[in-house]
């Protein structure tokens, strides 16, 4: 593998129960403030596919599995192609910036995880009045047409997903709190979507708060002793919008002694910490597939950039028969379907994530 440092900047922290720093550069990542580069040097002597990823930030477990999948890609492993990650650290300007040096650079191809639906629409038309083709990844922009294809997953039946696991637990009756993403991220305003469609068809639930903990562990933990201070026994269940937040709002209501086999709580994404709370029968949860999405963009990506000769290298396009097929890459958008985790798969799911 090669190393190379974009940056000498401070290097952020990077730490995941999953994917820990020693881990990121065994796996041969220079991580730097602006980015890193990951891919084997191309013993052909041919040139080398350049990838740019700007992706919402490198301390999300969620984006480390991304980032994990696409360092297996087959392309990226024989030197078809590498990926730079340019870690956004959750800030829109920050990843308006990288699009510059993304662009100054001349990258062939980017792969676009934007931290916000309507702030990432500046940075992608400039990328397209460049000539460099936009792919999407998991989250979304406002304004699609700026992608040459996108592949992710659906956030609204996520939401739909997250809502039922928690209502049809409290039998439909019962009051519950809302723990939201990062206001204005495309998966904070789809999972919202889904939520509040299952709220519209259940006329016996009652929302006491809703409020956006940030996708953050922390916040959402000091959000939920806010709120069982304030609204004491008198919370029945916890719908969150992302796993981060539920294991937040778990840790609160373990203080206080709170039964989970009476208060559901829900979250959404199979984060590896959510998947051990399944097996104790904390919380409900949906997994999203990173893996797909990454080895996925990056085929996409290649499409673009070899043309009509160029077949999938990746195998997830085989994983979901009659759900997900390349169809050639020639679809503007790609989705991975979602999986319920429950006690019957939670163990085969922790086996695949562990050995990664």
């Amino acid at each position: 593998m090669r190393l190379e440092e974009l940056a000498t900047t401070p290097k952020p922290a990077v730490t995941s129960s999953l994917l820990t720093r020693r881990q990121i550069l065994k796996a041969g990542l220079a991580v730097t403030g602006l980015g890193f580069v990951t891919g084997c040097r191309n013993q052909s002597g041919k040139s080398v596919h350049r990838i740019a990823v700007p992706l919402q930030g490198m301390t999300a477990e969620f984006m480390q599995l991304w980032v994990r999948g696409a360092q297996a890609h087959p392309a990226i492993k024989n030197g078809l192609a590498t990926f730079t990650v340019f870690d956004g650290r959750m800030d829109a300007l920050t990843q308006a910036n990288q699009f510059d040096t993304i662009i100054t650079r001349r990258y062939d191809a980017i792969i676009f995880i934007p931290v916000d639906v309507q702030a990432g629409v500046g940075p992608a038309t400039q990328a397209k009045a460049a000539g460099i083709p936009v792919i999407g990844s998991n989250t979304l922009l406002a304004d699609r047409s700026l992608y040459v294809s996108y592949i992710g997953s659906e956030s609204v039946i996520s939401g739909e997903y997250v809502a039922h696991g928690v209502i049809d637990r409290l039998g439909g009756k019962g009051n519950v709190v809302v723990l939201e993403g990062l206001i204005g991220q495309s998966a904070q305003v789809e999972r919202r979507q889904g939520i509040n469609k299952v709220l519209a068809q259940s006329p016996n639930i009652k929302v006491l708060e809703t409020k956006s903990a940030n996708w953050s562990r922390a916040e959402a933990q000091s959000l939920m002793e806010n709120w069982l201070t304030s609204h004491g026994n008198t919370i029945n269940g916890v719908i969150s919008h992302n796993d981060e937040m539920a294991l937040g709002a778990i840790e609160a209501m373990k203080a206080r002694g709170i039964d989970f086999a009476t208060h559901p709580v829900g979250g959404i994404d199979g984060l590896t910490d959510a998947l051990e709370a399944v097996k104790r029968g904390e919380m409900s949860t949906t997994l999203q597939d990173a893996n797909a999405q990454a080895q996925g963009s990056i085929d996409l990506a290649l499409k673009v950039l070899i043309g009509p000769s160029y077949k999938p290298m990746s195998d997830i396009w085989n994983q979901y028969p009659g759900q997900l097929s390349w169809d050639d890459g020639k679809k503007t958008e790609y989705l991975v379907p979602w999986t319920p985790v429950t006690g019957e798969n939670v163990d085969r799911l922790l086996a695949i994530r562990r050995a990664g």
